[in-house]
């Protein structure tokens, strides 16, 4: 506990890459809870002993199978309800795994755990330059609490820039879920 500030966390951890899981590294952090502030995210500091796996050449790949579709990507449910993701879409939930990643740590605290569920939903937004922009529906569970959150994100990437997740905003919970 640091006085009038929040709580830190020191954290030893070991890192598994979620393509290749025999390619672990281990990691360092240090995880500040600010008090009193809900809107804050936590300040987080990493170190990581080692290298995690190059994805250019997948990433690559990816990138332009996408810019090479004559119409927009449009999917839904990944996985489906029998956990199948067709090998086609596992780019597009695993770029949605790193943006929920941001989400999580942007609304996260000291008593919740996000995890990505499914995609509801995935569309690719139209755009003029070289990056490419989707907009998710996806479904976060929330371990402590068990609920199932409907969350929207506009995600845009490039290969050599990486991820930003433009919009996200938690959604109403329709009946179904």
């Amino acid at each position: 506990d640091i006085d009038n500030v929040g709580r830190k966390y020191h954290l030893k951890l070991v890192l598994e890459d979620i393509l290749e899981k025999d390619n672990i590294v281990n990691c360092t952090a240090e995880i500040l809870y600010h008090l009193g502030n809900k809107n804050a995210a936590p300040d987080v500091d990493f170190t990581i002993e080692g290298e995690l796996k190059n994805t250019d050449e997948q990433d690559n790949i990816f990138y332009n199978r996408i810019k090479s579709l004559k119409k927009e990507l449009v999917a839904q449910n990944i996985p489906d309800s029998h956990g199948n993701v067709p090998p086609e879409m596992e780019p597009i939930r695993l770029l949605a795994r790193v943006a929920a990643g941001y989400v999580a740590w942007q609304n996260s605290t000291e008593n919740t755990r996000y995890e990505l569920a499914q995609i509801k939903d995935v569309r690719q937004v139209k755009r003029s330059d070289d990056y490419l922009e989707f907009d998710y529906m996806v479904l976060l569970h929330e371990f402590v609490s068990q609920e199932i959150i409907p969350w929207q994100m506009r995600v845009l990437w490039h290969p050599q820039h990486g991820v930003k997740v433009t919009q996200n905003s938690r959604q109403p919970k329709p009946a179904e879920y």
